[in-house]
């Protein structure tokens, strides 16, 4: 084993550069091997330093991060953590670079100087999960074919809830098994992905144009429809309700729940109160442990329960915590999982024709 984890910082400020190398070599663990100012320049550093990891700004003159990013996955095995600016067009392109493989990012907020120990903590716990984690896949073959969406708002009620959990590695392998599922999907979903607000919004929209099923950030009163997903916006927590008129979604602002607002375990708690045997958990990529005690409540309430595969996914966290408490009753690879939902949320026939197609946990 390295004993330390060697980082190339990119970015164009000369400040921003000397901050991160700062924060970075203030972990024993991490050794900022060299920088650079440009996309150019990166990727010689890269070809000749060998880095573990790359901390990569998006917006840079000349060949962007985003130029960079698509080289390093094409040539690289080095991981990749954005460091973006927080707004609107820096959550635009930074949900692009994770959809092209970068591990995952820290939002530079507009105070990042007095915000220092904050971003911290944070950027140097992305970058050892970064530094361990597997490579994002490239794009899977066999897609299916584009359903035309549905005019207007679905209006379908749903045959079974199907409830994801997912964090670092996650919207690449979200928009992949959404993108596959089918228009007329008969099971409603309802997404807790770990990311901040201002980000979640555009993630939605970003899923929607990719997708035959509709994809929206989730409001409070939001019916659960076939063939729709909400995804949880950031910094609130999503739970689900059946009410006389309809099933729906409601919204909070209580305190964190395992370090997480949004918290997977709090979706999935509220969907084995509610829905039970009528209720599917799924949890993915992702680094701690968030949604696993969750999953225990749904597979004792008579739901189905899913994790991912760990070859498939980029961090095993989330899905190995659930497996080893004995909560996964199944464990699909990323290629298999839109086939098994449709399987799942299906009426009647759901639960026993799926029964056999994924492996059983060792």
């Amino acid at each position: 084993m390295k004993p330390y984890i060697r980082v190339l910082v990119v970015d164009d400020s000369a400040l921003m550069r000397k901050l991160l190398a700062q924060i970075l070599e203030s972990d024993a663990g991490i050794e900022v091997v060299g920088t650079a100012s440009n996309g150019e320049f990166a990727l010689r550093k890269i070809a000749e330093l060998e880095p573990d990891v790359v901390t990569l700004d998006l917006e840079m003159p000349g060949l962007n991060g985003i130029g960079v990013l698509k080289q390093i996955m094409r040539k690289h095995t080095t991981r990749v953590v954005v460091v973006s600016s927080f707004s609107t067009a820096g959550a635009s392109i930074t949900l692009k670079a994770l959809a092209l493989g970068a591990v995952d990012f820290v939002a530079k907020p507009i105070d990042f100087v007095t915000r220092m120990p904050q971003v911290t903590g944070e950027l140097v716990a992305k970058i050892k999960v970064a530094a361990e984690s597997q490579a994002v896949l490239a794009p899977l073959p066999g897609s299916r074919p584009r359903v035309d969406k549905p005019t207007g708002v679905p209006g379908r009620p749903a045959a079974k809830i199907v409830a994801i959990g997912i964090s670092t590695g996650g919207p690449y392998a979200l928009e992949y098994v959404l993108s596959q599922l089918p228009g007329d999907f008969p099971g409603a979903l309802v997404v807790v992905q770990h990311m901040p607000e201002g980000f979640t919004g555009l993630f939605a929209r970003r899923l929607d144009d990719a997708c035959a099923i509709q994809v929206k950030e989730a409001q409070a009163g939001d019916l659960l429809l076939a063939g729709r997903a909400l995804i949880c916006p950031g910094n609130r927590h999503i739970r689900v309700k059946r009410l006389p008129l309809g099933d729906v979604v409601t919204l909070s602002d209580e305190e964190r729940v395992n370090g997480h607002r949004p918290s997977v375990d709090v979706l999935f708690r509220s969907v084995a109160k509610s829905f039970g045997r009528e209720s599917v958990a799924l949890l993915m990529t992702g680094m701690g442990d968030d949604g696993a005690e969750g999953m225990g409540d749904v597979k004792e309430a008579g739901g189905t329960t899913l994790t991912q595969s760990e070859d498939s996914c980029v961090v095993y966290g989330m899905p190995k915590s659930a497996v080893e408490r004995g909560y996964s009753q199944r464990t699909v690879g990323l290629k298999e999982i839109p086939h098994i939902l449709e399987l799942l949320a299906a009426p009647e026939r759901g639960r026993s024709a799926a029964a056999g197609s994924p492996r059983l946990p060792k």
